[in-house]
């Protein structure tokens, strides 16, 4: 399976190498630009950027200048890094075209779950239906999940709790966000219900159930060691 690329934007080379290191390491390949120029320029010239990690403050060309001009284009999913966290500029990134946008100093491992998140909602949708990871697959259209080539049988819920955690995987998710999401708003319930379904998908998964992490006092959080 050919690696997705990632440009990142930044003038600083500490910031660069960080964000490579992390990103290569989860699966990504990566190319770096120190200016909004530059980054244009590898844009146009490779055509198979998948996103793009763009710093606001910048010589040459600022983000926000660069990201508009990427728009005239191109819907490439763009997540811009910045020191400020004044929402007015994070106003004007969602209205430039922003799809994410991080407050510096960040984690780069959230970074990244958050890249691995935004490509997986912007895919094709054909793609869309199958996720594959660390020997699980679940299939969306035919309702099915496979962990190392043998089925398992999950409930309704069991599944879109699976489909949910692996669709954010490294993002630790509350049962509060959990329960509106899989339960949906209107479910009139108690959180606990969702540790008694995780009890039972884990059991279910095996040894693969360890990929679903407790949170202390928060909720859960899915890893697994390969994409």
């Amino acid at each position: 399976m050919d690696r997705p690329k990632i440009l990142v934007v930044d003038d600083e080379e500490r910031m660069r190498k960080l964000l490579h290191d992390f990103l290569y390491r989860d699966g990504y390949d990566v190319v770096e630009a120190e200016n909004g120029q530059q980054a244009l320029d590898i844009f146009f010239e490779q055509k198979d950027i998948a996103l793009i990690i763009l710093d606001v403050m910048m010589p040459v060309m600022d983000g926000w200048q660069t990201a508009q001009n990427i728009r005239q284009y191109s819907k490439v999913p763009i997540i811009m890094l910045t020191a400020k966290s004044d929402e007015s500029d994070e106003l004007h990134g969602f209205d430039v075209g922003i799809d994410e946008y991080v407050t510096k100093p960040f984690s780069p491992r959230t970074l990244v779950a958050r890249v691995g998140a935004i490509l997986r909602r912007t895919a094709p949708e054909d793609s869309k239906n199958r996720l594959e990871m660390g020997g699980i697959v679940l299939d969306k259209s035919a309702h099915t999940v496979e962990i190392d080539g043998k089925p398992i049988d999950l409930s309704y819920k069991e599944f879109e709790l699976l489909d949910y955690f692996m669709e954010n995987s490294g993002i630790a998710l509350s049962r509060e966000r959990i329960l509106n999401v899989v339960w949906n708003y209107d479910y009139i319930g108690d959180a606990r219900t969702i540790d008694t379904h995780v009890k039972k998908l884990r059991s279910k998964m095996g040894e693969k159930g360890d990929y679903i992490k407790t949170i202390w006092g928060l909720g859960y959080k899915f890893e697994c060691p390969e994409k």
